[in-house]
């Protein structure tokens, strides 16, 4: 029995609102904004630095000056006493999902999750996309101008595909980790029925994902 689903979603594809309305339909705990404050706790950290983290690598300049001050000794240096990046939020993330996934009843969106319980036996994963005019349509009923729009669904997803090479050497999506792929241009309460139906039927079935990280080229 699938006691944890991970929704992983095209910006703009509504990921958020339907893994809420989903979670609420469920009686399960919902993951999402929850992760962000919880990793804030954990950290000691404010909630926006954990944000600025949230699926997307930190800057060149940033990760190249890390590198240079993790060797040098002058660790007293501002630089070299910041306390939270993407790298430390990811760690927390690890240690959370697993938290999640022996709890159980838990909706959890992105933040790697269906990465990080790739091997768990409890978890449904699904990718949630769109067309491109369903994704500008939803982010302007959300009240994003046009231009934002248009810019925030190229760049958003760019650096989620960035991150996940990064964090998990994988491409995004990862098409052969996801029990379900739907287009959500069908409409919320249609996702919805048929995650559940999906879930229903395959229950007790064996294990229908497997992790397929890009193999490496061989030619010279």
């Amino acid at each position: 029995m699938f006691r944890v689903i991970t929704i992983e979603r095209e910006y703009g594809s509504g990921g958020g609102a339907i893994a809420a309305q989903l979670a609420q339909h469920l009686g399960w705990n919902l993951w999402d904004k929850r992760l962000t404050e919880e990793i804030a706790r954990l950290a000691n950290v404010d909630a926006s630095t954990v944000k600025r983290c949230d699926e997307r690598m930190d800057s060149r300049f940033y990760r190249l000056a890390k590198t240079f001050w993790r060797g040098s000794h002058e660790s007293s240096s501002h630089l070299g006493n910041q306390a939270f990046d993407t790298d430390c939020m990811m760690e927390w993330m690890a240690q959370i999902t697993a938290r999640i996934a022996q709890e159980g009843n838990a909706v959890v969106v992105g933040r790697g999750a269906p990465y990080f319980l790739r091997e768990h036996p409890d978890a449904f994963h699904t990718f949630l996309y769109a067309p491109r005019a369903e994704k500008v349509r939803r982010l302007l009923q959300d009240g994003s101008t046009t231009a934002e729009a248009e810019e925030l669904v190229e760049s958003v997803d760019r650096e989620r595909i960035a991150f996940v090479k990064h964090y998990f050497n994988a491409d995004w999506p990862t098409r052969s980790l996801y029990h379900l792929m739907i287009n959500t241009a069908v409409g919320n309460e249609a996702v919805i029925d048929t995650i559940m139906h999906t879930m229903h039927r395959i229950s007790g079935r064996p294990k229908a994902t497997d992790y397929e990280p890009p193999r490496l080229s061989t030619t010279i």
